[in-house]
């Protein structure tokens, strides 16, 4: 790929999801973090951040400095890993405060796990967590929640957790910093015939067969999980990069030509979230409208409880759910921001009466307009 696509990539990134893993963030042999290859990542953030752009660090390596500090030898038990997890991952956010501080940015740590991604609840509550810490111009710095994983925690998948984060906050690009600068044909290092592959714009059966083993004994994740959020984020229309980590200002190299290789998807992640909204998931209830709220959802505005004249079935937040004219004709699809229960109590009401209602401070909206998918 030509670097000037690289760049132009990066810099029209307008939400970018950069992860790194523990072989590049630890010094293996003293368990300690690498400070200046850090300090080079956070100038590069906060160059980024000047220029308006939302960055959120997906981040490895609270197990292997805990491990050292804690005096474990691996292979690791899970309480082990677990309780490594526990002491590194402070050591880890206070690294990560120190180095953006000096840029006077914020640092928020966000802890998930992959069930966190999976639970439509969980999903959202992470995804406005997430998009209001970015509104108030924090860098979100997620880890796996290492200390309560079960199963996840074995297989090291940041990878998968970062496509996940990018899918959840609508990133336009997830960057993979790795100790490999791409996706080979083969393992470059065993096989000297590896054929280097720019570009990729669909998973199939011969790229993932491309896939070899994890090359490093600090962190656990190999190509075959990079390829797996790959998946990911070419359905979720977000681009995905796989490049080498290992210089300082790891993305000031990238935008300046480091060899990458680039997974391009068909379609944008707001495109890809709607197609996903209309074909992918059952609706199980329906909310009437009158006329002049259908105008306004035709026009491109998010529905409001004002417009809302009658609620049927039963829903939780996050829900699909139907949007009917006065005559009962679907108009729209959406997600809704409020439960059947709660979205009977606000209908027809202002928004600013939202929290006399019910209690809480929800949502103005009962649908979102990036959260809806008109008929037709």
């Amino acid at each position: 790929m030509m670097t000037k696509t690289t760049t132009s990539i990066i810099a029209e990134s307008r939400r970018l999801i950069v992860k790194i893993g523990s072989s590049l963030l630890v010094d293996e042999a003293t368990g300690q973090i690498r400070r200046a290859w850090m300090d080079s990542l956070c100038d590069d953030v906060a160059r980024l951040r000047a220029r308006g752009q939302d960055v959120i660090l997906v981040s490895s390596g609270a197990v292997a400095v805990g491990r050292k500090h804690l005096g474990l030898v691996p292979p690791l038990r899970l309480e082990e890993k677990q309780a490594a997890a526990a002491t590194g991952q402070i050591r880890l956010a206070h690294a990560y405060q120190e180095a953006l501080a000096r840029h006077g940015i914020t640092v928020a740590q966000v802890l998930l796990t992959l069930a966190d991604s999976e639970d439509r609840r969980r999903f959202l509550n992470a995804r406005n967590t997430l998009d209001t810490l970015l509104r108030l111009g924090a860098v979100p710095v997620i880890n796996e929640n290492d200390t309560v994983a079960t199963t996840e925690i074995r297989f090291g998948d940041n990878d998968r957790l970062a496509a996940r984060v990018a899918q959840m906050s609508g990133a336009d690009s997830l960057v993979l910093f790795s100790d490999i600068d791409g996706l080979y044909t083969a393992d470059p290092r065993k096989n000297p015939d590896a054929r280097f592959l720019a570009q990729v714009t669909e998973i199939t059966p011969e790229i993932e067969a491309m896939a070899g083993d994890p090359g490093s004994s600090v962190g656990t994740g190999g190509m075959v999980t990079k390829l797996t959020a790959a998946k990911i984020c070419l359905s979720a229309g977000c681009r995905m990069a796989i490049c080498k980590g290992e210089p300082l200002h790891p993305l000031t190299a990238l935008e300046n030509g480091a060899r990458v290789t680039w997974f391009l998807p068909s379609a944008t992640p707001k495109t890809a979230r709607k197609q996903w909204i209309a074909g992918s998931m059952s609706p199980l209830g329906s909310l009437h409208l009158d006329d002049g709220a259908v105008r306004a959802l035709s026009s491109g505005k998010s529905l409001l409880p004002a417009g809302v004249r009658a609620v049927d079935g039963e829903f939780d937040r996050g829900d699909c759910v139907l949007v009917r004219d006065a005559q009962g004709r679907v108009v729209a699809r959406g997600l809704s921001a409020y439960s059947s229960d709660d979205a009977r109590l606000i209908m027809g009401r202002k928004s600013a009466d939202i929290e006399g209602v019910l209690g809480f401070r929800g949502r103005d909206e009962i649908i979102h307009r990036d959260d809806l998918v008109m008929e037709g």
